[in-house]
């Protein structure tokens, strides 16, 4: 696996990983994230915990199987650490530059995930779909993906840790890969999936039409990540949520324009 070391707040996209992202569909962020400020989301993250599956914390979802597989969707709604991260330099011009810099941005999903021993994801999504929404294009010398994802490691992820894995090149297949007509079968039996593991800090940038999921986690303890998927601003929410008011009077203008570019149209309100 091929990498670009970087420093904490580089900014521009490199002619190698511009390459690398073409090439293989994703690329690894080496120190994206100070310790600090990791620690400070988890420390806000488990601070709303402990939840069932299918509740609230204020504007927060949880989902999951609590307490070894939970995910927090909304989690921009749990503050300030969160919301740093929406247009963070280790990657808001990798993702402008990725999903189009004409076409604006959107985060249609966040999510803070917390995944226990056995957990793990099968293989899904690929290029075969051809779908406009996680489509990868290039030309005339601009990209447009229809969804970037930023996952964060929030502590050490290594070979058995339960790690995200990606078939490298998949974003650009025509064929169905093989492993799809099997059902529920583990990551770790697809040929040419590779192990993508990440210190804490970290971050693997991807298309999503990558073909992808993450290998089941074989050690004790928790296998902690967060996830931004960024598209275009003229997409929805995958799952219906909406930005509370208090999140978006508080939002700086440029993250606001992220987390809603387009303001809903109403009436007014009459007296």
């Amino acid at each position: 696996m091929t990498t670009v070391n970087r420093t904490i707040g580089a900014m521009k996209p490199t002619e190698m990983e511009d390459y690398l992202f073409d090439l293989q569909g994703y690329i690894v962020l080496r120190n994206a994230v100070t310790q600090d400020h990791v620690a400070e989301i988890n420390e806000a993250a488990e601070a709303l915990l402990p939840l069932e599956a299918d509740t609230w914390s204020g504007h927060v979802h949880c989902r999951g199987n609590p307490p070894d597989q939970v995910g927090l969707s909304q989690i921009i709604e749990a503050g300030e650490p969160f919301e740093r991260l929406i247009d963070h330099p280790s990657w808001i011009d990798h993702i402008n530059r990725y999903v189009g810099r004409d076409d604006g941005l959107f985060i249609d999903q966040n999510w803070w995930n917390k995944r226990g021993p056995s957990g793990g994801l099968t293989l899904h999504s690929g290029g075969h779909k051809r779908r406009i929404r996680t489509q990868f294009r290039y030309h005339d010398g601009q990209f447009r993906c229809g969804q970037v994802n930023i996952l964060l490691a929030l502590n050490n992820i290594g070979p058995e840790d339960g790690p995200t894995m990606v078939v490298p090149g998949s974003h650009k297949s025509n064929v169905l890969h093989p492993a799809f007509t099997r059902e529920d079968v583990s990551m770790e039996a697809v040929e040419d999936a590779i192990k993508v593991p990440l210190n804490c800090g970290d971050a693997i940038l991807f298309v999503d039409c990558l073909a992808h999921g993450s290998a089941k986690r074989t050690s004790p303890g928790h296998r902690l990540s967060l996830l931004y998927r960024y598209g275009p601003h003229w997409g929805h929410d995958r799952f219906g949520f909406e930005p509370s008011d208090a999140l978006l009077e508080r939002l700086t203008p440029e993250r606001r324009k992220i987390i809603q570019p387009i303001p809903p149209k109403r009436p007014p309100v009459l007296a």
